[in-house]
């Protein structure tokens, strides 16, 4: 078995006075915060597909160079190097577990049968790389977007045999994933919407893509498939409108359906600003409406309008990510998954290791800042104070629907109503900043 990773040894925790780039300054492992490791609350995994099949092409250039576990011409031999390759890098960083499309294991051949038969090859050398190193999988899922067939969607493709191409793929995943132990399965519906309606049988679309989504739960419980189901909300890019836009819109969806108990959302960063939110809003939705079942962790460029799966940094959205995670009781059995790729600029093999680094850093501040906000209390207890007139007298009533208009124009008619109290809102933002550069 070759070594990918000669010279790097596993990633320590040093702390915040090391000057190591190949260490940790912030996520301690076993550290814990509010009695519990901090491992198992954030349960990073790395993406198999950025981490381990992205060679730099953007969409105005091609490759900046192959990796040496993808340097063949072999498919299996390439794929099961590129397993070994992927299992030494995360055990070197320290992670728990991986997320996997079908594709990113092995690539499609000519046909369904032949390239289901390349993928069990690969399996079996993924399953004794899990074995060896107690990596677990975090989710599964089906690349139902990267092959021609797929221009018009899959579940949503105007053509029958798309569709059924789309379920014996989604039926294959689900058998894998089950068979690896993961611990969810992922529908991220990258070609799922439209360009334009002029040619779009928008409610055909809607219903074939409930049809496959109900289908794939059935076949799940078939086979003995405890883990959570995940929707991942994303508004546009590749498509113009992708059907499940945004959390609020993919929630809707699915309570139209009657598919709402089967299903929590995989937030990503990237996409909820793509969507014209916060990574904190589309958290909160996610939480308000008992389905924020995973994250993955990246963010985006505020001037750009695509997806740029950057690895994530921004401390401030850390926070409140971890805020909202914290609030919701934690994720699992989901986890925070580095949806990112590094750079097409960051050449060096240790550019891998140091932008997961940075982003297991950010998150694990992150999570330390927001139980500490939380632990102060003073901004829920700011919000309690806000809210505090409908905890009694009439703005009790209104909470609990025991009023109505004509009751409420009485009660007000010969009232003057004044502006509301203040939402202090730099107060609150100077407050968490004091979290910060106060953070011990």
């Amino acid at each position: 078995m070759s070594v990918y990773f000669e010279g790097i040894e596993k990633i320590k925790y040093e702390g915040k006075k090391s000057k190591n780039p190949l260490a940790f300054h912030h996520y301690d492992a076993d550290g814990t915060i509010n009695g519990k490791k901090m491992k198992d609350i954030l349960r990073f995994s790395v993406a198999y597909w950025h981490t381990f099949c992205f060679e730099g092409k953007d969409m105005f250039g091609g490759e900046i160079g192959r990796r040496a576990w993808n340097n063949y011409e072999d498919a299996l031999k390439a794929s099961v190097e590129k397993a070994d390759a992927a299992f030494e890098f995360m055990s070197k960083l320290g992670v728990g577990y991986f997320c996997t499309h079908d594709r990113d294991l092995a690539p499609e051949l000519e046909t369904l049968g032949k390239t289901n038969d390349l993928l069990d090859r690969v399996l079996t050398r993924v399953k004794e790389n899990m074995d060896k190193t107690g990596i677990k999988m975090l989710w599964g899922t089906a690349n139902l977007f990267s092959s021609p067939k797929f221009t018009d969607g899959a579940a949503t493709s105007s053509d029958p045999e798309v569709f059924a191409y789309a379920a014996a793929q989604v039926k294959k995943a689900l058998e894998f994933t089950n068979d690896l132990g993961g611990e969810n399965y992922v529908f991220w519906g990258g070609r799922e919407g439209y360009e334009t309606l002029l040619n779009s049988n928008t409610e055909l679309e809607l219903d074939n893509l409930a049809r496959f989504l109900s289908m794939s739960v059935d076949y799940a419980h078939k086979i003995g498939f405890k883990g959570q189901f995940l929707i991942e909300p994303k508004p546009k890019e590749p498509t113009k409108h992708q059907y499940d836009y945004d959390a609020a819109t993919a929630y809707a969806f699915l309570k139209k359906y009657g598919l709402e108990k089967h299903f929590k959302f995989n937030i990503e960063a990237n996409h909820a600003t793509l969507a014209g939110h916060t990574f904190q809003h589309e958290l909160r939705m996610a939480r308000l409406y008992g389905s924020l079942g995973s994250v993955d962790a990246n963010m985006g460029d505020y001037l750009l309008g695509w997806d740029t799966d950057q690895f994530p940094t921004n401390i401030y959205d850390a926070i409140w990510a971890m805020y909202e995670i914290l609030k919701n009781g934690g994720i699992a059995p989901g986890g925070l998954n580095f949806d990112a790729k590094i750079r097409r600029n960051s050449t060096d093999i240790k550019d891998l290791f140091k932008a997961h680094i940075a982003g297991m850093d950010t998150f694990a501040a992150g999570l330390k800042i927001a139980a500490g906000i939380m632990e102060d209390g003073k901004i829920d207890g700011f919000v309690k104070q806000r809210y505090e007139g409908y905890d009694s007298g009439m703005g009790a009533r209104i909470r609990s629907g025991d009023t109505n208009l004509a009751e409420l124009e009485e009660y007000i008619i010969d009232k003057s109503v004044s502006v509301p109290k203040s939402g202090s809102q730099e107060s609150l933002e100077a407050m968490v900043n004091d979290c910060i550069l106060n953070y011990d």
